[in-house]
């Protein structure tokens, strides 16, 4: 049977286990399998009363991703959110002082033994438990309790490991092949209680089924972060290097080094050292903040809060690359979840994306359904062309009964025939970028010709680059081609008609793309996708971008300030502040001083000489005046919400 059961026929509570040293890595022994797949969305269906909510107005629908009307809407604000982790610890605190440690011991034996008749019989009395809870109407801090239907934004704890994917794809005996080598990721040997003086987690209020958390830096954190903006500013590596000695988790510092460790193509020491980052972050949790639930949020206008934000998002970009989307695409729901009215890193062009890798296009479907009402995803070109290519793969799937891949197929048709109406300037991009060429009456024909493309606003062009230099591989299948062209057909006949929806489309690109958001400006640095980023307004381009911190939100809530001093970063193009930002010692032409003059080197020997220095601080980092683990935590069974 599973923990949580033994430990709610206890009286215990998630939030009160000490936090380990997994960052976000989880033992996979528990039996919650069960209940950790909703059930999937039937084709077509839209989420009930979403399409008539009232009291929804968008004006301008491209400044989507900043509506305010979330916290009105059940499904996404956590009342009745339908997550599995329920981390209410404000109760059993005094029963499990009295039991101490040696019951949870005790608790994991009976997990490994219990027989499946007894299991069954103690998982109905789980679910009465859940009920109890529910109609005694107890408002507790923390997620909102179980129901039927997971929250859409929740996080499923089994899919946040990794080795999990992998060993689908590869087997086990590949993953701990990888395991066993010297250069693997060296998480394991992390201490379970470091001392990470400094950085915590308070709970500032809880409402609506919501909690809201925020870092919080000491002094003694503050002024390591002052050392390290100095640091950054003195174009001198070694000085990061000397902060990261003294204070060996300092966050930004340890997420610069590995921007660094990146360009230098060393992906084995920058993954260690966004893990080591989020290792530290980890050990400040609140014992209420939960990962998987969907229901605590961070607010990004906190500097404190930034970091997190960036530590997950690259992590989530090294599984990517690892070949683990499904994986990453936990991580993507994670960062949304944290902030999902604003998405400040603007995870909504990304998910889908991850959704087709992981071919998870159930989930992708349901979350169009359910956000299209309120959040207008169909104006996305990102989600108005993946939505329609999961309905078709979804079609393609031979264990679907018939009915239901007949449907798919024509709700795949009728998207992308809405999509190709609305952005037509999207078809010949694709199919350069898949290497097709396009019949002549495609590409000759006003419609869908290069005039399509040029007049295209400015902000539609960006989103549009950024869709193709991301997911233009997804539509190279000849299936999905020649479905592809069937629809194309099919749009130039409805144009040749004279469609009036073709005007209205038309219409409406001029209008809601104006300007993009600055959190979609914000991605597009972060994705180092190139034709996005050459796509950025002069606005963005001309002003300072820190890879730590690249566009600070303009209404930043500062608990304390910096002292004042004078920044030699105050001007250059975009691409010199943000590499003058991750190598402190890159200089410009015209900037860089003589050969022969002290404090003179080249971008060459300056990145040599940086990864030499993180190298030696990463052979010389020992953990031994460290806590060491717990004896009763040596197999890894502790859980973590």
């Amino acid at each position: 049977m599973s923990r949580r059961a033994l430990r709610r026929l206890r009286g215990e509570q998630r939030g009160q286990e000490p936090i380990g040293p997994s960052a976000l890595q989880f033992d996979l022994r528990d039996d919650d399998d069960a209940e950790e797949e909703g059930p999937k969305p039937e084709l077509g269906v839209r989420r009930p009363g979403g399409a008539g909510k009232e009291g929804v107005r968008v004006n301008n629908r491209f400044e989507l991703i900043n509506i305010d009307d979330l916290e009105d809407d059940p499904g996404v604000n956590g009342e009745r959110s339908g997550c599995a982790l329920t981390d209410t610890a404000a109760r059993g605190n005094k029963g499990r002082a009295r039991r101490g440690n040696t019951e949870s011991k005790t608790d994991g034996d009976v997990a490994g033994t219990a027989p499946p008749e007894q299991e069954n019989v103690l998982e109905d009395i789980d679910r009465i438990l859940e009920r109890i809870e529910d109609s005694t109407g107890l408002n507790h801090p923390g997620p909102a309790p179980l129901s039927s239907r997971k929250h859409i934004l929740y996080v499923e704890h089994r899919h946040l490991n990794p080795d999990t994917e992998l060993k689908r794809y590869f087997g086990a005996r590949a993953v701990l092949g990888e395991q066993s080598c010297p250069h693997a990721c060296s998480r394991h040997t992390l201490p379970e209680h470091s001392p990470l003086p400094g950085l915590s987690m308070r709970l500032l209020e809880s409402k609506k089924g919501l909690s809201f958390f925020a870092f919080e830096h000491s002094e003694e954190y503050q002024q390591a972060q002052h050392k390290f903006l100095v640091a950054v500013e003195s174009m001198e590596p070694n000085n990061i290097v000397v902060l990261l000695q003294t204070s060996p988790y300092h966050v930004d510092s340890l997420l610069q080094l590995s921007d660094a460790c990146r360009f230098q193509e060393d992906q084995e020491m920058a993954r260690d050292l966004v893990e080591r980052a989020l290792y530290s972050m980890e050990c400040a949790f609140h014992p209420l903040f939960s990962l998987t639930s969907g229901a605590c949020r961070l607010d990004y206008r906190r500097p404190e809060n930034r970091s997190f934000y960036l530590a997950l998002y690259k992590q989530m970009s090294f599984l990517e690359k690892r070949g683990c989307p499904r994986t990453a695409l936990e991580y993507c729901k994670l960062i949304l979840s944290l902030e999902p009215d604003e998405d400040p890193l603007c995870m909504l062009l990304l998910i889908d994306h991850l959704a087709l890798r992981a071919r998870n296009y159930e989930y992708l479907i349901r979350l169009f359904q359910e956000w299209e009402a309120h959040r207008n995803l169909s104006q996305l070109p990102n989600f108005a062309f993946s939505v329609p290519l999961a309905y078709f793969l979804l079609s393609q799937q031979t264990d679907l009964p018939e009915h239901e891949r007949s449907s798919a197929r024509e709700k795949a048709s009728l998207l992308i025939q809405q999509a190709l109406t609305m952005f037509p300037g999207v078809l010949l991009p694709l199919l350069e970028s898949c290497s097709v060429r396009p019949d002549i009456t495609v590409s000759s024909h006003s419609f869908f010709g290069p005039n399509a493309e040029i007049s295209q606003p400015p902000a539609l062009s960006q989103l549009v680059s950024l869709y193709l230099g991301r997911s233009h591989f997804l539509w190279k299948e000849p299936a999905t081609m020649s479905w592809l062209e069937e629809n194309v057909r099919a749009v130039l006949q409805t144009v040749d008609a004279g469609d009036p929806v073709v005007e209205a489309c038309e219409n409406r690109r001029k209008v809601l793309y104006q300007r993009a958001p600055r959190n979609i400006h914000r991605h597009v640095i972060l994705s180092e996708i190139k034709e996005a980023v050459a796509a950025l307004p002069p606005d963005v381009t001309t002003q300072s971008v820190m890879g730590f911190d690249p566009l600070p939100p303009s209404d930043t809530i500062y608990s304390y300030v910096r002292p004042e001093r004078l920044s030699p970063v105050s001007h250059g193009n975009t691409i010199a502040l943000f590499f003058r930002s991750l190598l402190p010692n890159y200089t410009v032409e015209g900037e860089r001083p003589e050969e022969g003059v002290a404090g003179g080197l080249n971008r060459n020997q300056g990145l040599n000489r940086l990864m030499l220095a993180v190298r030696d601080m990463m052979a010389n980092f020992h953990l031994n005046d460290l806590e060491a683990p717990h004896e009763d935590d040596v197999d890894g069974e502790g859980e973590w919400d």
